[in-house]
């Protein structure tokens, strides 16, 4: 008799603990990136996410209910026909749970309406456009670090409010470009200022001396760079070589990331205001992290590879707490559960997909105050994540009830 109840009692408890693990879909969870491996977006994201990924996989213990944790990764090579078939052919044939990045933003837009078809959980980290959270959003899609709204409106205000009231735009000439010149104009003409003017440039140019001429021409007193990557430190230093600032103007980088303060050197960069989510020497937290991750990669972590750890760290424990690898199952955790982690403290997913947090104004050091490498930013004002985001007054999102 005491057998049969012990039996039981066994059987009973392995009924409660065991059909967690029995929900994870084919034995495996395993996670996608597509990534800018090879082109002007390749410092930004690239390897770096790729090891930042495998970084949170790793700690977690490579397990989530007693099932291996996978990664995978491709190139998209800044084309949004490639990222939407990988999209696809991992969703339909290679098992992905969730694609948690999608570098750029046109491939982060076509990969998006992919998952949306499959009903699958897609994060992005290194985009920046809000159409992401606004007239794309869907309900399985969140936007973690930063995006053209926040940008604008960091570097935007602050540099308006010096005094630089006049602007002219070199667009990269693409969704991402598009909607941070709309942003940070609506920044300008909200607080006095004029846009005087502006030109599109093709994404990876290698030449701007015709746009800079344009912008020297106009006499505006701010040059606005609605760019990023290889293309925001080609223009700063053609710019440079043109004697822009040197004539009087002063530039302003709308999306710029360590590396490319790294690439252009101090010499160039300091004096410049950024906006960014994440800077490697805040706290203890964000200097043990990033040492890590400079072991692995040489460098410092960008705002969008650190983002990666955060958001694949987050995803991993929203499928631990539901039990399962489902998406709507999953997502509903993570959207329950602030964020906390050396990333950002008390970040919160919106109905709209947008995950809130604290932004950083940031000036570039001058080499003299730069004390030691990767020393490149005076934090000079937190931004509260309640004004860092567009409000979801403002959201032409779908699912925001209003």
């Amino acid at each position: 008799m005491k057998r049969s109840l012990a039996g039981l009692l066994a059987a009973t408890v392995l009924a409660v603990t065991t059909p967690a693990s029995a929900q994870i879909s084919d034995d495996v969870v395993k996670i996608g990136l597509i990534l800018d491996m090879s082109s002007i977006y390749a410092d930004i994201t690239g390897k770096g996410s790729a090891d930042a990924a495998q970084m949170a996989i790793d700690d977690f213990g490579g397990k989530v209910l007693g099932k291996p944790i996978e990664l995978v990764y491709a190139d998209h090579q800044n084309k949004a026909d490639i990222a939407a078939t990988k999209a696809r052919e991992w969703f339909e044939n290679e098992k992905v749970d969730a694609i948690l990045e999608v570098a750029a933003s046109a491939t982060a837009l076509a990969a998006l309406e992919v998952a949306k078809s499959k009903n699958k959980i897609i994060v992005f980290n290194g985009p920046g456009a809000t159409r992401l959270t606004n007239e794309a959003c869907s309900p399985l899609s969140v936007h973690w670090v930063y995006d053209t709204y926040a940008m604008a409106h960091g570097t935007g205000y602050a540099t308006i409010k010096q005094g630089y009231d006049t602007w002219f735009f070199i667009t990269a000439d693409y969704t991402f470009g598009q909607d941070l010149e709309r942003d940070t104009t609506a920044v300008i003409v909200a607080n006095g200022g004029k846009v005087l003017g502006g030109v599109r440039a093709p994404i990876n140019t290698p030449d701007f001396s015709s746009f800079i001429l344009q912008a020297q021409a106009s006499k505006a007193k701010v040059v606005a760079l609605a760019n990023a990557g290889a293309d925001t430190t080609n223009a700063i230093k053609q710019a440079s070589e043109f004697g822009l600032v040197k004539g009087g103007q002063k530039l302003a980088g709308m999306l710029v990331f360590i590396t490319d303060v790294n690439a252009l050197g101090l010499e160039k960069a300091q004096g410049m205001l950024l906006t960014t989510a994440f800077y490697w020497d805040m706290n203890d937290e964000t200097r043990q992290w990033s040492a890590r991750f400079m072991a692995k990669e040489g460098r410092m972590p960008t705002m969008a590879q650190a983002g990666v750890y955060s958001s694949v760290t987050h995803y991993l424990k929203a499928v631990q707490a539901a039990g399962t690898d489902e998406s709507e199952a999953v997502m509903k955790k993570m959207r329950e559960t602030p964020v906390n982690d050396f990333f950002v403290k008390n970040g919160k997913i919106r109905e709209d997909g947008r995950m809130v947090h604290d932004m950083y104004l940031v000036e570039v050091k001058s080499p003299a105050e730069s004390k030691a490498p990767w020393d490149y930013y005076k934090i000079r004002s937190t931004i509260p994540a309640e004004e860092a985001f567009q409000p979801l007054s403002a959201s032409r999102c779908p699912l925001v009830k209003k």
